[in-house]
């Protein structure tokens, strides 16, 4: 029974973040203003396609046994630009919930960056918000749905304000809408030229070509025609399409504005029979790092839009954008099943290998764009080198790195200069390049001439503390357990640096050190990694590094552990602690100091920052008086 309350007109407010949205949309400064037609197609296309899906279960959905439609009618008289489908409708509730909210996370962060955005077309998209992307053009909206199946029809209007009214149909748009959703914009005067047939048609043909279903124009004068091709174009010949075709394609898939910097297009036979049509965009997408790491590729059966949902790929290629269309599977296969479907399984297995070989080849033959693609989702890519055992060797391969030697440098570079008698691959981690190149714990590798990775990626902790190796050699952090360059031999001009004798007795200073410090570091030790700094702070060969540590003390899922302080027994400042008399305070100052100072070259403040401020001026008074 239909309760009075569920009949009435019903005036709402939207969410709040809705209504920020819908407030940089009708003041919209954003140039781009032709997103909201594509839009506006891209939804109608999606309500098409859960029709075709539910009605394979429910035939009686299409009752006019008409194919799924869009449509789409200038009125030069009215003002309004009216677009239409036959898909799958909405009844009350939904109308409510789909254009009054927005149920996902990440909504606040996305409106602050779409606020801060010079252009933000590329950014609405791609969130999944277009349909308030009318109101860029639109003053007021009526949207008229009727779910199929269903003798209810519902009217949702709005003129961007507080709030939106969702009440009855009148007869006559019941009438009018025999299934699906009508949406009639009432144009603000200076977007009236979207009412000319010709500015229709070219959105269309830029955006939307590829739309599988028919798109038709209704002119005021003359009949309706089909005004895109409406083919799935990742089933035509490679031999048929131009770069032209593939890049309105990925326009369309992706909702992007950018060019793709590689594409794939294949067509798999054999065992399994399906086509492929994917692209790694140049530019990152909004949601690259929301934490349920979601892919957005979409699985079609037969040319039937079944889910975005999938995960053909794994979390760590979420970039890629595209089609992969079975043959083979199920049409009425539910979204559940798909998590343990072998067939699917064998698919995502050979498209991520098919992926990868394509990245390769992209790198061997065009270095610009691969470039493009790393600097954009490199740190993604990482993902796999930790999640992915099976292909680690091929992802650490595709890597390229920051290092001492250069940028855009890959592991296969590295190993072809490896210095007489290096056996390791060295690496350093930390939060910038800055700050890595001035770190103490490079200076003995690059006396040597030693080349050392320089990684920033917060990835970089994660996938770095899994024991790599490339060619053949280790990879070693300058951060954790021992490190022996002795093999490894010194320039000429280095070598009699390396032979001046120590200023300081190892044992004496050790101790006097470690009876100054205590608990507050585990261990102190000569350093064969400084040559002119006093100190550093390294991490214990087992366990996890010092970086690594850092990250997850931040986000409390791990206690930091007590470092090592490794000191250079040839340092003033050390040698000034072994000839210091044990009675004065000289040793706790200097020893508390290399403590503090190498925490400050590590990017932390010292565990009592007054008291490191008072030590130093106690000690610089001392000198200069």
């Amino acid at each position: 029974m239909t309760t009075t309350t569920e009949t009435a007109a019903v005036t709402q407010p939207f969410q709040a973040e809705v209504s920020e949205l819908l407030n940089l949309m009708v003041h919209s400064v954003y140039s781009e203003t032709d997103i909201f037609l594509r839009e506006l197609i891209s939804n109608a296309s999606d309500a098409c396609d859960k029709l075709r899906y539910e009605a394979i279960a429910r035939p009686e959905l299409i009752g006019d046994g008409e194919p799924p439609k869009i449509r789409i009618t200038p009125n030069k008289t009215a003002g309004t630009l009216v677009v239409a489908d036959t898909g799958i409708g909405m009844d009350r509730q939904e109308l409510i919930d789909n254009l009054g909210t927005i149920a996902r996370s990440g909504t606040k962060a996305f409106v602050t960056r779409l606020a801060e955005a010079k252009d933000g077309a590329g950014l609405i998209g791609q969130f999944g918000v277009g349909f308030y992307s009318a109101f860029m053009v639109a003053d007021r909206i009526v949207v008229t749905s009727r779910r199929a199946g269903s003798s209810e029809v519902w009217t949702w209007t709005s003129s961007g304000g507080a709030g939106f009214e969702v009440a009855p149909a009148s007869e006559e748009d019941g009438k009018r809408v025999a299934r699906g959703t009508e949406i009639a914009l009432h144009l603000k005067s200076e977007t009236t030229k979207y009412l000319e047939t010709y500015e229709i048609e070219r959105i269309v043909t830029a955006y939307s070509d590829n739309i599988q279903f028919a798109i038709e124009l209704v002119p005021e004068e003359g009949e309706p025609r089909q005004i895109n091709s409406a083919s799935a174009l990742w089933q035509r010949p490679k031999s048929e399409l131009t770069p032209e075709d593939y890049a309105k394609a990925y326009k369309s898939i992706a909702h992007a504005f950018d060019e793709p910097a590689m594409t794939l297009h294949y067509r798999a036979e054999g065992r399994y029979s399906y086509a492929v049509l994917l692209f790694a965009p140049a530019t990152k997408p909004f949601d690259l790092f929301e934490p349920s790491r979601k892919g957005r590729v979409k699985l079609y059966v037969r040319r039937v839009f079944i889910t975005d949902e999938a995960d053909i790929l794994p979390a760590y290629l979420r970039f890629i954008r595209g089609v992969i269309d079975s043959e083979d599977l199920p049409l009425n296969i539910s979204r559940e099943m798909l998590q343990n479907n072998p067939q699917l399984a064998a698919i995502r297995k050979a498209v991520t290998t098919r992926v990868l070989t394509e990245l390769e080849t992209l790198a061997e033959k065009d270095a610009e764009n691969f470039t493009k693609i790393w600097e954009a989702f490199g740190a993604v890519i990482k993902e796999g080198i930790y999640e992915d055992f099976e292909r680690r060797e091929k992802l650490l391969a595709l890597a390229q790195f920051t290092t001492t030697a250069g940028d855009k440098r890959t592991l296969k570079q590295y190993v072809e200069g490896l210095k007489p008698n290096q056996t390791e691959i060295y690496f350093l981690v930390g939060d910038s390049i800055e700050r890595l190149k001035s770190n103490p714990r490079l200076e003995a590798a690059a006396a040597r001439g030693i080349e050392v990775l320089l990684l920033t990626d917060a990835v970089d902790a994660f996938w770095t503390s899994a024991r790599l190796e490339y060619g053949g050699k280790p990879l070693k952090s300058l951060s954790q357990g021992d490190i022996d360059f002795d093999a490894i031999p010194l320039p000429d001009d280095k070598k009699d640096e390396d032979k001046a004798e120590p200023a300081a007795d190892e044992a004496d200073t050790i101790a006097r050190i470690k009876a100054t410090l205590g608990e507050r570091v585990s261990d102190v030790k000569t350093s064969t990694r400084l040559t002119s700094s006093a100190a550093c702070l390294v991490a214990a060969s087992q366990g996890p590094d010092r970086e690594l540590e850092r990250l997850l003390s931040m986000q409390n899922r791990a206690t930091r552990s007590k470092p090592i302080l490794e000191i250079n027994l040839r340092h003033p400042v050390v040698a000034a602690i072994a000839k210091a008399d044990t009675a004065s305070k000289t040793i706790e100052d200097l020893s508390l100091l290399l403590l503090e100072q190498a925490q400050i070259l590590d990017g932390e403040l010292p565990d009592d920052p007054a008291a490191f401020a008072a030590r130093l001026n106690r000690l610089v008074l001392h000198g200069v008086g």
